[in-house]
């Protein structure tokens, strides 16, 4: 019923930026706390950042001050600006969206496929 969907994902080098792009689509009554999470090889996946619908936010120690998380309840679309980006940000970014398909469900979340960003040094 809920699609997420990323893109922006690409090559960069250290210090520079990158936008990150989630769209979540399909059928569902609300779409709730969206955020991002990354995974490089060999290790667990992580908080990026998490946003509320009132436009809380939370982040990762690590991303924290170079990061910025936003969001487009019109379009059901979540962003992740981030600036100075070193090589310990290369990773699998992936999108997370907390739905509820009916009034009368429970929220669900869903996820993305990921999109590769690599920091080069």
């Amino acid at each position: 019923q809920v699609q997420v969907v990323e893109s922006g994902g690409g090559l960069v080098q250290a210090g520079g930026s990158l936008r990150l792009s989630c769209a979540a689509s399909g059928r569902f009554f609300s779409l709730n706390v969206m955020g991002w999470y990354r995974q490089a090889p060999g290790k667990q996946r992580e908080l990026v950042a998490t946003i509320t619908n009132g436009g809380s936010t939370n982040y990762g120690d690590s991303v924290k001050g170079r990061f910025t998380i936003s969001r487009d309840n019109v379009k059901n679309t979540v962003y992740l600006q981030m600036n100075s980006l070193k090589p310990e940000d290369t990773a699998v970014y992936y999108c997370n969206a907390q739905a509820r398909i009916t009034l009368y469900s429970a929220s669900v979340l869903y996820w993305g496929q990921g999109t590769q960003v690599t920091v080069s040094s």
